[in-house]
């Protein structure tokens, strides 16, 4: 790749970075030193319907299984979404390009609410329930 095609980042955008190399770096550390630890308080940045009380649970032995925080639950949309309603419902949640450089979209927490709200309405209608698996199959749009 050429240098022209390299886009620095803005001295202005680092000053509101959360992560810089620095922290970075002590995050990957405390990564490696206390796992459990280190996912732990990660976790807690996450709004659960029921709490974990055990960060990891792995074998490495015959069949491998890994699972995280796997006594808690926790409901996705509301962590992706709802949430973020209140201080950035009117801020860019999707900011999508289509193939075509003249298509793009920019929806908004409450709009992306609003049609997550819509299509479960349309689910449970056709009756859809809790513990269900839906899968459609769908082209690269926003939706």
């Amino acid at each position: 790749m050429s240098d022209d095609h390299i886009y620095r980042v803005q001295p202005s955008w680092r000053l509101d970075a959360s992560v810089d190399a620095a922290r970075y770096r002590d995050w990957y550390d405390a990564s490696l030193r206390d796992p459990d630890g280190f996912w732990g308080e990660h976790g807690r940045r996450l709004d659960w319907l029921t709490p974990y009380t055990k960060v990891k649970n792995t074998s490495f032995e015959g069949d491998v299984s890994i699972r995280w925080y796997e006594d808690g639950a926790l409901n996705v949309s509301a962590n992706c979404i709802d949430r973020h309603l209140a201080a950035r419902g009117d801020q860019v949640a999707i900011l999508w390009e289509g193939d075509d450089p003249s298509e793009d979209r920019k929806i908004t927490y409450k709009e992306l609410h609003e049609q997550v709200c819509r299509l479960a309405n349309v689910m449970k209608k056709h009756g859809v329930q809790k513990g269900d698996r839906v899968t459609i199959y769908m082209p690269m749009i926003p939706e």
